[in-house]
């Protein structure tokens, strides 16, 4: 664990050492929280950053090293699986608006599985709507 200049304790997600959402969860599971049991899923990832589950009190700064690399695994193919693993366990009115983005990754489009994972690390960042949880984001692109 580094520190930042204010003091706060950074945690740091390297994205070379995953290839898809499984191993990005691996990464969370040894950086973030190494000893405790969580859901693996995007809901649980959001709760361990709002805290409880032995990050930082106060917030800390997430590092992800290698965000470009990571952008890329994490990038429409992966979120095609990731739509099509979650196809059965969604509620059926769900359903057009999960085909619809099925579509859309497939070719090349749409929101990915970075831009959401960023996104819920952001609702927890400064001016986000659980900016209490005193996280920062710091996306280091280097490949």
């Amino acid at each position: 664990m580094e520190t930042s200049p204010l003091a706060k304790p950074v945690l740091v997600i390297d994205g070379s050492r995953f290839d898809d959402l499984e191993g990005f969860y691996d990464e969370v599971a040894r950086q973030l929280v190494p000893d405790a049991t969580w859901g693996r899923n995007l809901d649980a990832f959001n709760d361990i950053l709002r805290g409880g589950f032995g990050t930082p009190e106060g917030g800390f700064v997430l590092h992800w090293k290698n965000a470009a690399r990571s952008r890329r695994v994490l990038g429409h193919a992966e979120t095609a699986a990731w739509l099509r693993q979650g196809m059965s366990r969604i509620h059926p009115s769900n359903v057009p608006e999960w085909e619809a983005r099925l579509a859309r990754a497939l070719v090349g489009k749409g929101e990915t599985l970075f831009d959401i994972l960023v996104a819920i690390v952001r609702v927890h960042c400064a001016g986000g709507s659980e900016e209490d949880d005193g996280i920062e984001l710091r996306l280091e692109e280097k490949a």
